[in-house]
């Protein structure tokens, strides 16, 4: 509309004037429609073709949203298992901060299997001591039973030999019954090294790897005992937390609140239209201004053009995407700083504003390779930012009033 107003006051408005103060032509009689339309009627085409010709310069090299946003994150609050709350330690709209318990699970399976897992531990602990008794006893064993085969061996050796001095004087079945015993003590000895090493071997083997398992499931009780206190991620106001002690938590379900950070975004994501994909550049400065800061305008600069379209990604799934259910065309996501630092402040997270940015064409003004026409053009396309500039300061000041009188819809 404003562009069709400026461009009727350089055809229109002159020639009413000239035929109503010049010519003494009356309105109604002989200034009408029809004679006006007749009498303008290319001017009036003219007026039409060059308002959509500036307003198809100004949206192409200066593009303008009203899809601009402070973005903010939230963090939910969930434990990470189902689990009956026992106790809250906030409320609603509280302000927390990192490391700040919230709330606490009930524990009684994570104690009760921390304190088997300690009870195994001291039962492994009283085995090894008595592995260690054991290993003495085995010792002792082994030293007795060595003892009895040197015994059986010398009394072998002395029979033997009074049999070799005077054969006859000890009898045979003697002789056979000390090599039995000799093989028996033999035998004896082997047992008791055998229950020695295998004593030894429960006690630094078996018994140490049972105190690791007893641990390490000591440790993992304890973990979980840990999880049922849940605390504050980041320094925050805890939103939509309406737990209450007997309230069943489950993570699959629902969160039990939502923690929105302090920290705050700078910037503001806007999208603009895709006929602007050629023209939107990093280093672009723009212009906002927001509903939460009324009469304000805020110059930006672009600090980031993203190069795909959200309309356009594919999620695997079971069914057939069908090109179609994209017909819809998206938007280009720019990334919009404020040109000096704190400019953006007073805007709650969240807040939506509208945007316009501008083409800069100094460098190619300034060069001596462009024509005079084409030097023209460019001059002309400054010329028409200008004009854009102030249709955002019109919007700047109509904006409040819009949101007073419709909603902000």
């Amino acid at each position: 509309m404003v562009e069709l107003f400026l461009c009727s006051m350089l055809t229109i408005l002159p020639d009413f004037l000239y035929r109503r103060f010049v010519q003494g032509k009356r309105l109604g009689h002989e200034i009408n429609l029809f004679t006006v339309w007749f009498e303008l009627r290319w001017g009036i085409t003219l007026c039409l073709l060059l308002t959509l010709s500036l307003i198809t310069t100004i949206f192409y090299f200066h593009p303008a949203t009203k899809s601009a946003n402070s973005m903010f994150r939230t963090v939910t609050i969930m434990p990470e298992k189902v689990g009956r709350v026992a106790e809250t330690f906030v409320e609603l709209n509280e302000r927390v901060k990192a490391g700040q318990p919230l709330f606490r699970l009930d524990s009684t399976e994570q104690e009760a299997a921390a304190a088997t897992a300690q009870r195994k531990i001291a039962e492994v602990e009283a085995a090894m001591v008595g592995a260690k008794s054991q290993l003495a006893e085995a010792d002792a064993r082994v030293v007795q039973a060595r003892a009895a085969l040197k015994q059986a061996v010398d009394e072998l050796a002395a029979r033997e030999q009074v049999q070799r001095r005077s054969p006859g004087s000890v009898a045979v079945r003697d002789i056979e019954r000390m090599r039995v015993q000799v093989d028996t003590q033999e035998g004896a000895v082997e047992a008791a090294v055998a229950a020695r090493t295998g004593t030894l071997s429960e006690l630094e083997d078996k018994l140490p790897a049972e105190k690791a398992s007893a641990e390490a499931a000591l440790r993992e009780a304890q973990v979980d005992l840990k999880k049922t206190l849940v605390v504050a991620g980041t320094d925050g106001i805890l939103q939509q937390f309406a737990l209450r002690p007997g309230d069943v938590v489950n993570p699959m379900v629902k969160p039990a609140g939502i923690l929105v950070p302090e920290r705050r975004a700078t910037g503001l994501v806007a999208g603009f239209g895709q006929i602007e994909a050629q023209v939107m550049k990093v280093g672009m400065i723009g212009e906002v201004t927001c509903i939460a800061m009324p009469w304000r305008i805020v110059p930006v600069v672009v600090t980031e053009v993203q190069n795909v379209i959200a309309s356009g990604q594919v999620r695997q799934t079971d069914q057939l995407l069908d090109v179609q259910q994209m017909a819809v065309p998206g938007t280009i996501t720019v990334i919009m700083e404020p040109l000096y630092p704190g400019q953006l402040d007073a805007l709650p997270q969240g807040g939506s504003c509208i945007a316009n940015a501008y083409t800069s064409n100094y460098e190619a003004l300034q060069s001596n390779d462009i024509g005079a026409l084409h030097r023209f053009g460019l001059h002309a396309i400054d010329t028409v930012g200008l004009v854009h500039a102030m249709i955002l300061r019109i919007q700047a000041l109509l904006l409040p009033m819009q949101v007073l009188v419709f909603g902000g819809h």
